[in-house]
């Protein structure tokens, strides 16, 4: 199995692809080139900001909730204007956003990490009813944020530690609990970077470095293989109308100028059709 381009532009450090199910549209985002990329049918479309930017909810048919390196805004797609809804470690200039995903209460999740990986730097946090809450500290690189189909969980990497943990979650999406390992990858050497749930609970894995989106159950077996064109595949996300393609962003960060020149498809967005049906986003409630 093997994914084929869908948008040739490519990226510094491709990631937070969202589908928004209300206007059938991908966006993602190129961190370090501080924009946030989509396509109008054949017609590409970018936004540049001020400061990185990494990931974004739907809130409605034209507002999206986007973390930037020190905040949480609300992006009206209209107008171009952003609106600020929340700090996120506005006070520690050498951290930024990474990974976030909303989650099925209405909250959205957002990871943090130094600027150059420092180790422990970063955190996962959960934006709900109103408050920005810190749910897990000391993580390097934060990754994987996804949840499962029965609502009964969280799932989250620390990228170096190359385990994908399980986080108990309570009625209101709380964690309850430890977190336990889910999917462990240090015996094959693999590093987990964004994931997402599929609808029968299956949980999807970007690989950097292996060039591939990895399917593991829910008890953590090794399901199949997707193979995509760049290098770095950085995170999945399901869409188009039936949620049955696949969308996978990439990196060049860390490639040499011979990689890219032998294969200038790094950094690129990739889809495949037909390989598991998704679970639509769900809506960012502020």
């Amino acid at each position: 199995m093997s994914a084929t381009l869908y948008d040739d532009r490519p990226c510094a450090l491709g990631e937070g692809p969202l589908w928004h199910p209300e206007r059938q549209q991908l966006f993602w985002f190129d961190i370090t080139g501080q924009r946030m990329l989509s396509r109008d049918g054949d017609t590409p479309l970018e936004w540049q900001f001020d400061e990185m930017v990494s990931a974004a909810g739907w809130v409605d048919h034209d507002t999206l909730l986007i973390a930037s390196e020190t905040a949480l805004v609300t992006f009206d797609l209209a107008e171009g204007e952003s609106r600020f809804v929340a700090p996120l470690e506005a006070d520690r200039p050498e951290t930024r956003s990474n990974d976030g995903r909303a989650d099925p209460w209405g909250g959205f999740w957002i990871g943090t990490m130094g600027k150059s990986a420092e180790p422990g730097a970063g955190a996962i946090y959960r934006l709900f009813d109103g408050t920005l809450r810190r749910v897990v500290r000391d993580v390097t690189i934060s990754n994987a944020l996804c949840f499962d189909a029965a609502q009964s969980c969280a799932y989250y990497a620390d990228t170096p530690t190359r385990q994908v943990m399980r986080l108990p979650l309570d009625g209101d999406g709380w964690p309850s609990g430890p977190a336990t390992v889910a999917v462990d990858l240090r015996a094959e050497g693999l590093n987990p970077d964004g994931a997402v749930t599929d609808a029968a609970g299956n949980l999807w894995i970007a690989q950097w470095g292996a060039g591939r989106v990895a399917c593991h159950a829910p008890d953590g077996t090794f399901l199949r293989a997707l193979a995509c064109g760049g290098r770095h595949s950085s995170c999945p996300a399901f869409g188009g109308p039936d949620l049955d393609q696949l969308f996978i962003t990439t990196a060049r960060e860390g490639l040499s100028a011979d990689d890219i020149a032998a294969a200038p498809e790094n950094g690129c967005v990739f889809a495949a059709e037909g390989v598991a049906r998704g679970l639509p986003e769900p809506r960012v409630i502020l």
